[in-house]
Parts: structure tokens; C-alpha cells; sequence
């Protein structure tokens, strides 16, 4: 059975160190960490699992973002721990942290990610959305918290003061 819960800054270098192993070197030069820099992960929304042990399963984050003044979320990373993996912790954790962020106010959420994956948790390719380079466009995706949030929201994605 595992708990999830709101990240605390406690979890921080543990939920880092799980990013570090579930993702590769260098992942901190993607683009999308660019946006990130400097900004904390949005409280609440930023989830961590843990089993009734208190050992770290899986986390996502959130991050605040902004496409020509609109503003929105930004998901990930979303890790699942590899000895976890395949008992759909990283499918409750969007489902979960969605919800959550539909029920704060949040109108749209949008992330770089594999679309045949995401998809099943409604997110469709964002034409118009425009990430830092390098990214390609057909990774950049998004989901509506509010029917129609994303709407005519176009521009460059930019980082959110």
C-alpha cells in the first residue's frame, strides 16, 4: 500500500536522488529545466509515494509556467522507482496530482513527453505552444483542467516570475 501526499521539502534530495536514477545523465540540461531554475515546484500539487515503510516509490512535480500571459502548469518529472515500476504508481500520480490541480483553480496543465503515454490522462499535442529549444514539437503536450482552457493559449512557453 502506498501513501501519496503532498511533497515536503524534507523529500527534496530524496526525490532528486530518485530523478538521478531513473533518469539519464545530464538531465538537468534539458530545456525544460531552464523554466524551472530558481522556482519552487508548485506546493500541493508536487507528489511523493511512500509504502507504510516511508521508502520513496515514485514523485512528480509541477512548476508554474507562462504562454503569453496565460499561465499553467508545467508536469515533470514523473518518476517511478524501477522496483516499483509496472503497478501503475506513475498513472496515479498524474491521475492524483490532476485532480489536485484541477480542484485549485488550475486551468491547464502541459508537459514534453511521449503522447502515445500520456494520452490515456487526456493530454494531446499543444500546436502553437512553442518550448525553449531543443524540443521537438511533437513531444510538447497538454491537457484542459477547464473545457477549453488551452483554447488559443500560443507563444513561446516562458517562466513564470
Amino acid at each position: 500500500m502506498l501513501e501519496l501526499r503532498p511533497e515536503e521539502k524534507d523529500d527534496w534530495w530524496e526525490v532528486e536522488a530518485l530523478y538521478d536514477l531513473c533518469f539519464a545523465p545530464g538531465r538537468e540540461a534539458l530545456s525544460s529545466y531552464r523554466l524551472r531554475d530558481g522556482i519552487d515546484p508548485v506546493q500541493g500539487l508536487s507528489l511523493v509515494a511512500r509504502d507504510t515503510d516511508g521508502i520513496l516509490g515514485g514523485a512528480i512535480r509541477f512548476w508554474p509556467v507562462l504562454i503569453s500571459g496565460h499561465q499553467a502548469l508545467l508536469l515533470g518529472p514523473v518518476a517511478v522507482h524501477p522496483t516499483r515500476q509496472g503497478e501503475g504508481l506513475g498513472g496515479s500520480l498524474i491521475r492524483e496530482s490532476l485532480y489536485r490541480a484541477e480542484n485549485s483553480g488550475w486551468e491547464r496543465v502541459m508537459l514534453v513527453g511521449d503522447a502515445p503515454y500520456y494520452s490515456r490522462f487526456g493530454f494531446a499535442r499543444l500546436d502553437g505552444v512553442e518550448m525553449p529549444p531543443p524540443t521537438n514539437p511533437e513531444r510538447v503536450l497538454g491537457v484542459d483542467l477547464v473545457p477549453g482552457a488551452w483554447g488559443d493559449v500560443t507563444g513561446k512557453v516562458a517562466r513564470s516570475a
